[in-house]
């Protein structure tokens, strides 16, 4: 068997809202028709996110003249980094790192003769796609880091748009209660949610960035996980307490711990709330985590690129002017709701759309719960330039680590991030 089938039938099987789709895209025999020299009106385009399948079957079908065939890759960046073979047009996240951003082509021609206009983009997030003053990647879609709260307790809340870390501490402690000596509720806990820890060190400003693989700040990481490690012994009367609590406990989803008071606050980005059913999300609210007014975008933050080496430029031209229009966005949302595929990925590409007037007018038609929460733009923080293998360094090391050093009594018990970091590269110095 071939790769490119291999890699359909997981993407089915992880996604089976995409089998009709696949099906028409392997029925169908995509005409390759010459435009000029070595020029075709079929583009391949590869991602990282299975919804490009449905947006390209609907730009398949809204003209006759350009086809774009969708091949899916769980680790695009990394795929781009290890192959001879490129594709026309490449979207995903990690596109920016080193041994990507050179693959990609300007695309600075599509804003001078008005084809796109670069207002319609969060100016913050169209800026990280810029490489020497020349626009590269455009946008295409983002997530926001959230806190989780019964309906019940959302007026608990000092602000009615974001609370910050000492807010979250402060209600948690205020909420906890014992009984017979053990916790019978718990406010909240940083340990209880991996994703909550990595987004309280980037409040702290550790900035993991590019650097041959990775640099931060390792005065800021140590005041991250001090601060995280008092909360945990300060609140909740220490580790122990705490797995106790999870013991007893947690043998039902947060979310529904959140519903039934059992806890006060559970962490979700909004990518994950917002494909909760109706029943258990009308239960809920929530508050984006900030801190000074500031949002950080998660790291995974979705980019298109038209690569140098591709052979269809008209048709990712085209398929590049129509995919970054307000209404082609709406008729993807329209879809989604239609056919219930919002029950399985968020908004566009599973996240906010970077159109701003997608995100900030259209969006709460579909997702009622945005009402009065969509973020202001001088709120979004994106993430630094980080490298292709960042999900793996991320899910490996560092995410372990933090584990590990919250959960130790002593710095010196652990190893030191540097030293993980590198026994991590020379396991995995081939994949």
């Amino acid at each position: 068997m071939s790769a490119r089938p291999m890699i359909a039938c997981r993407t089915i099987l992880r996604y089976p809202w995409l089998i009709p789709v696949f099906l028409l895209f392997s029925s169908c025999a995509f005409l390759q028709a010459p435009l000029g020299l070595g020029e075709t009106t079929a583009a391949v385009l590869w991602t990282d996110r299975p919804e490009f399948a449905l947006y390209a079957a609907n730009f398949n079908t809204s003209q006759s003249r350009y086809k774009i065939e969708v091949r899916y890759f769980e680790s695009l960046a990394q795929k781009l980094t290890n192959t001879t073979e490129y594709p026309d047009i490449a979207v995903g996240s990690w596109l920016k790192s080193v041994s990507t951003r050179t693959l990609f082509r300007p695309l600075d021609d599509l804003f001078k003769n008005k084809s796109l206009d670069p207002k319609a983009f969060y100016s913050q997030v169209l800026a990280l796609g810029r490489i020497e003053d020349k626009q590269y990647l455009f946008p295409v879609s983002f997530n926001l880091p959230a806190l989780v709260v019964s309906r019940k307790n959302s007026g608990l809340f000092s602000n009615l748009f974001v609370t910050g870390l000492e807010e979250i501490k402060s209600l948690g402690k205020e909420y906890n209660r014992k009984t017979n000596g053990s916790f019978s509720r718990m406010g909240f806990s940083p340990s209880w949610n991996n994703d909550f820890l990595f987004v309280t060190v980037a409040l702290f400003n550790t900035s993991f960035r590019e650097a041959s693989p990775l640099a931060w700040d390792p005065q800021a990481l140590d005041q991250a996980i001090l601060y995280i490690r008092d909360w945990i012994e300060e609140v909740n009367g220490g580790v122990d307490a705490e797995d106790d609590f999870i013991f007893k406990y947690f043998y039902e989803p947060p979310s529904k711990l959140a519903i039934a008071e059992r806890i006060l606050f559970t962490y979700m980005d909004s990518s994950e709330f917002f494909i909760l059913n109706d029943e258990q999300r009308s239960g809920l609210d929530f508050r984006w985590i900030a801190e000074n007014d500031t949002i950080p975008l998660l790291e995974d933050t979705t980019y298109f690129g038209i690569c140098k080496a591709g052979k269809a430029r008209k048709a990712s031209r085209a398929f590049t002017q129509w995919f970054f229009q307000e209404e082609t966005q709406r008729s993807f949302l329209e879809q989604s709701r239609a056919n219930r595929l919002n029950e399985t990925f968020f908004g566009i590409a599973h996240g906010f759309s970077a159109l701003k007037t997608v995100t900030e007018q259209i969006f709460p038609q579909y997702y009622p719960g945005l009402l009065g929460h969509v973020p202001p733009e001088t709120f979004l923080l994106p993430p630094n330039i980080l490298p292709g293998r960042w999900t793996a360094i991320k899910d490996q090391v560092i995410l372990p680590y933090l584990h590990d050093r919250i959960r130790s009594p002593s710095r010196t018990e652990v190893r030191t991030l540097e030293r993980s970091l590198a026994d991590w590269l020379r396991v995995n110095r081939g994949s």
